[in-house]
């Protein structure tokens, strides 16, 4: 996702645990890193009496297949001296396949989390990840996703035999709401007068960011005074355009793409027809429309039913459809009335779900263990 999820406590990978230790629940989260983050244990507040939220993140190192090698009986170990009521799996997978195998050895029964369809991931090419996966999800007591498009597949596809839930993400209500477009411009160092067009995440080929810049001469081409703003890792084979009218802002810290969601005029979220963008459901999107602002996204997925305005949406790898979308709605924006969730709301169906998972697979009581 380009967080990091204990420094940034970043969407559901840290607020699927967050909300069950609001509720009372002793959580233990365990972190791999395949970047080289640093390791440790660290303990955030739970933002209850009895509950407890705890961290535990490990580095691959340099020698990455003997870390991984290690790092499925260290977590078991961990665990046995836990002795949890429950596990699940969740980020990607390697980690959903852990879970299930762990699970096995704890006898316990055990969720994945699917905040994206895996298998448009990379990690999918490696020859059976994907059997893998799909025998985790098929055997997992419960199973969430973040839209009914996904939920169906594990149904239909994986034929999942547990509970599947669509279970969206929700935003951080104190991070990203509406603010004022000139504070927020200064904040960022914007042109505080230009009609600005934006976006941010992972700027990259393969989740459509090339429709974004073939596009953009379109649009400068009627409006010369508008500027394109980007944030995010880049695409090292396709940089952004080398333009005056293009802002590269690097990679925003989580708050500050708030910052940018209040300064822009259209938000875009480019995606395309793939298995990753047919399944996924872009945080950034929530995001948007928790800040007000008009979006432009392409017509696949989820993005028709949630924008539900055709002035919204754009045909997938069509660069003047892209334009001539963006146009419009700098000339008259439109805004979505669609309702943002809360990430409480979300916490408490998950914590029912999960009670009934257990109920069926084993008791959860009321301090009861979620790992990642």
């Amino acid at each position: 996702m380009g967080k990091d999820v204990i420094v940034d406590r970043y969407a559901r990978l840290y607020e699927f645990p967050r909300q069950l230790a609001r509720l009372g629940h002793d959580v233990r989260c365990f972190c791999l890193s395949y970047q080289r983050h640093e390791e440790g244990e660290w303990e955030h507040e739970a933002g209850s009496a009895n509950g407890r939220l705890r961290w535990e993140s490990r580095s691959l190192g340099r020698l990455i297949l003997p870390g991984l090698a290690r790092y499925p009986a260290h977590v078991l170990h961990r665990l046995r001296a836990f002795e949890p009521e429950m596990l699940i799996g969740a980020s990607d997978i390697p980690h959903a396949i852990l879970a299930q195998w762990l699970a096995r050895r704890l006898r316990t029964p055990y969720a994945i989390d699917l905040y994206d369809n895996f298998e448009g991931f990379g990690q999918a090419r490696i020859p059976g990840m994907i059997a893998a996966l799909r025998r985790a999800l098929r055997q997992a007591a419960l199973v969430t996703t973040t839209s009914e498009l996904l939920k169906e597949r594990v149904e239909t596809v994986y034929r999942a035999t547990g509970k599947v839930l669509a279970l969206p993400s929700a935003i951080d209500g104190d991070v990203f709401y509406p603010q004022d477009k000139a504070t927020c411009r200064r904040a960022l160092g914007l042109p505080p007068d230009a009609p600005l067009v934006g976006t941010a995440g992972g700027l990259l080929r393969a989740r459509g960011i090339d429709a974004l810049y073939d596009a953009w001469p379109q649009v400068a081409a009627k409006r010369p005074a508008a500027r394109l703003v980007l944030a995010g890792p880049v695409d090292k084979n396709l940089p952004p355009p080398r333009r005056e009218d293009v802002i590269y802002l690097g990679s925003l810290p989580h708050r500050d793409t708030a910052l940018l969601f209040n300064a822009i005029d259209v938000g875009v979220i480019y995606l395309k027809d793939t298995s990753f963008g047919r399944y996924c459901f872009p945080q950034k999107a929530y995001e948007m429309l928790a800040c007000r602002l008009p979006i432009v996204a392409a017509g696949v997925g989820a993005m028709p039913a949630l924008l539900g305005d055709p002035r919204s949406l754009y045909r997938v790898d069509d660069s003047a459809s892209l334009a001539h979308a963006i146009l419009a709605n700098l000339d008259m924006p439109v805004i979505s009335d669609r309702e943002v969730l809360d990430w409480e709301g979300i916490g408490t169906n998950l914590e029912r779900h999960l009670r009934e998972a257990c109920n069926t697979h084993g008791p959860l009581p009321l301090e009861a263990h979620r790992h990642d």
